[in-house]
C-alpha cells in the first residue's frame, strides 16, 4: 500500500525534494489520520487535508477540492485496494475533528 507522495511524486513528503520550494504536505504530516486506509499519517487519505497539492496548485479546504478528489486516479485506486473498508470521508473528517 503506497502513500499519495510515492504515487504521485510530488516531492513534499519529510525530507523530499521540493520541500524548500513547496513545504512539507501536511497529508504526510497528519498523525491524526495515521493507519487511515492503511497509509502513513494522511498518505491514503489526503483527499481530506487541506494544502495538498493537485494538479501543480496547492489545493485549499476539503469542500473546496472534494470535485477534484473524487475523480483523482489515487483516490479512486485507494477506495479499490481497501474495498468494503475503505474509509468513509464522514469517518476521516471525524478523525480530524471536523
Amino acid at each position: 500500500m503506497r502513500n499519495c507522495w510515492e504515487v504521485k511524486k510530488c516531492g513534499r513528503q519529510p525530507g523530499g525534494g521540493r520541500t524548500a520550494e513547496l513545504g512539507v504536505c501536511p497529508a504526510a504530516t497528519e498523525r491524526r489520520l495515521d493507519g487511515a486506509n492503511h497509509g502513513q499519517n494522511g498518505g491514503r487519505s489526503c483527499w481530506t487535508v487541506a494544502g495538498t497539492m493537485c494538479g501543480g496548485k496547492v489545493q485549499g479546504t476539503y469542500a473546496g477540492k472534494l470535485a477534484s478528489c473524487l475523480a483523482c486516479d489515487f483516490y479512486k485506486a485507494v477506495c479499490f485496494e481497501e474495498g468494503a473498508h475503505c474509509e468513509s470521508p464522514r469517518g476521516l473528517l471525524n478523525r480530524l475533528g471536523l
